[in-house]
C-alpha cells in the first residue's frame, strides 16, 4: 500500500520550492529511471521514485558575482546531507510510513559520494538504484539542473509514474493471490 503518491509530494510548498531550484525536469527524470531501475534490481519502485524524484532537494544555490558558480557548488556543497532531513521531513508530514520515510531519506543522503572522503561507499540496492537514475540524467556543468518543465506537464508525468506504480501493486497482487 502506498502512502504518500509522487503528485502528493510535488503539490506541497516544500517540493515547489526546493525541488523546482534544483531541477524539476531532472527530478521527474530521475523519478522515471528509477522506476526502471527498480524492476531490474528488484527494488520497491514506489521508495525508488520518490528517493529519485527527491535526491537533489537539499541543493543550495552557489553564487559569485551574482552568477552560478559550479566550482563552488562542487567544493562545498553537501545537498544530499539537507536534502535527506528535507525529504524525512516532508515524507513524514505528508503521512508516509516512518519506515520507508528512512529509507528513502538514506537514499538521498546516499545518491551522490561528492562531500564525502575519498574511499568506498556500499550502498544497498534502494540506494545503489537512486544513484544510477541520477547518474543517468547528469550533464556536464550541471546543466540537467536548468532543464525546464511547466507544472502542468511535470503534474501530469508524475501523475503517469504514480499510475505506472500502482499497476505494479496490482499486477504483484494479483501474482501472490492466484
Amino acid at each position: 500500500m502506498r502512502h504518500v503518491t509522487l503528485v502528493q509530494l510535488f503539490d506541497h510548498p516544500i517540493t515547489q520550492k526546493y525541488v523546482k531550484r534544483s531541477g524539476m525536469a531532472h527530478a521527474i527524470a530521475c523519478a522515471y529511471h528509477a522506476f526502471q531501475l527498480a524492476n531490474v534490481h528488484g527494488v520497491d519502485p514506489d521508495r525508488a521514485t520518490k528517493a529519485a524524484f527527491l535526491h537533489d532537494i537539499g541543493h543550495y544555490t552557489w553564487y559569485r558575482n551574482g552568477k552560478w558558480d559550479y566550482d563552488l557548488y562542487k567544493e562545498y556543497d553537501i545537498h544530499a546531507i539537507k536534502g535527506s532531513e528535507r525529504a524525512h521531513k516532508l515524507l513524514i508530514r505528508l503521512g508516509e510510513h516512518p519506515k520507508f520515510a528512512k529509507e528513502i531519506a538514506l537514499a538521498v543522503l546516499l545518491h551522490t559520494d561528492s562531500y564525502l572522503p575519498k574511499g568506498y561507499l556500499e550502498l544497498n540496492p534502494l540506494q545503489h538504484v537512486v544513484a544510477l537514475a541520477d547518474n543517468l540524467d547528469e550533464e556536464p556543468g550541471g546543466k540537467h539542473h536548468y532543464r525546464k518543465i511547466t507544472d502542468e506537464r511535470a503534474r501530469d508525468l508524475l501523475d503517469r509514474l504514480d499510475q505506472k506504480i500502482n499497476s505494479f501493486y496490482e499486477n504483484n497482487s494479483m501474482k501472490h493471490s492466484m
